[in-house]
């Protein structure tokens, strides 16, 4: 064990080989929370800007229409609510909201999982509508056309061109719950920022262990980042690719994004 006036990497070299697995295993609760409650914020997300995004009608009678507009309006104040106030007092208010009123103590992990979700489902939401006004109307209107009801044409021709279109946002809403777990330690969840907080307590060396807590969460973010990256990359295609049958060419034409 290092002495009072060891240097500051005797330290830090001391500290990762004794806490180094407890990090880890920290830093994969972290990775586990973020990564499933982004899968499920994303289906929350999906479906309440679907409904959003559907435009309001009275052919199916007024008490359709009229429910409609309530559902409406509870989902516009469920994103209101979750994107107006701090991830880290909506854990106390669940957590121990659900232990005071229904008095069932939620296990931390499962607490953690419902508490992104349920946050990051309220950002997706506005984004994924956001990405359902941004196809082209004329698409939805020619699947229409050719005898789709709103429904197949939403989830075969507007959908997969709107997921394609938010698919950065949905990146960056990962990364940023990477980060953000961190909060989640108020409700004792073992993820990295709690174990953390405990190793540099016992040994009082808190600016040691923190950097290491901090290349650990900037590892993680700069992998998800780059590998985000590489699968939009991939979904974009190639830079070019070759039209057959062109008008202007006998064979073939090359041609590159962008028309050039």
């Amino acid at each position: 064990m290092p002495t009072a006036e060891s240097g500051f990497f005797e330290w830090v070299f001391f500290l990762l080989k004794k806490f180094g697995p407890l990090l880890l295993r920290g830093a994969g609760v972290t990775l586990l929370i973020s990564l499933t409650g982004t899968i499920a914020g994303f289906v929350i997300g999906l479906a309440v800007g679907y409904v959003r995004a559907k435009p309001l009608q009275k052919e199916n009678g007024a008490g359709g229409y009229w429910a409609r507009k309530i559902v409406r309006g509870v989902l516009g104040a469920y994103i209101e609510i979750f994107r107006s106030t701090p991830m880290i007092v909506q854990a106390m208010v669940i957590f121990y909201g659900i232990s005071a009123v229904f008095h069932v103590t939620l296990p931390y992990l499962l607490a953690g999982f419902v508490i992104v979700s349920i946050n990051t489902g309220a950002y997706l939401a506005e984004i994924v509508r956001g990405g359902i006004q941004s196809v082209d109307p004329g698409q939805q209107e020619a699947a229409l056309a050719i005898g789709m009801t709103y429904g197949q044409s939403m989830l075969h021709v507007v959908l997969p061109q709107a997921i394609r279109n938010i698919l950065p946002a949905l990146g960056n809403e990962f990364v940023v719950n990477i980060k953000d777990t961190s909060v989640l330690n108020v409700i004792s969840v073992t993820e990295l920022f709690f174990v953390s907080k405990s190793a540099a307590g016992t040994y009082f060396k808190y600016f040691e262990v923190f950097f290491i807590t901090s290349i650990i969460y900037f590892v993680m973010t700069f992998t998800v980042t780059r590998i985000l990256r590489w699968i939009e990359k991939k979904m974009d295609g190639p830079e070019n690719y070759v039209m057959h049958g062109s008008q202007t060419v006998p064979d073939v034409e090359l041609v590159t994004k962008g028309g050039e």
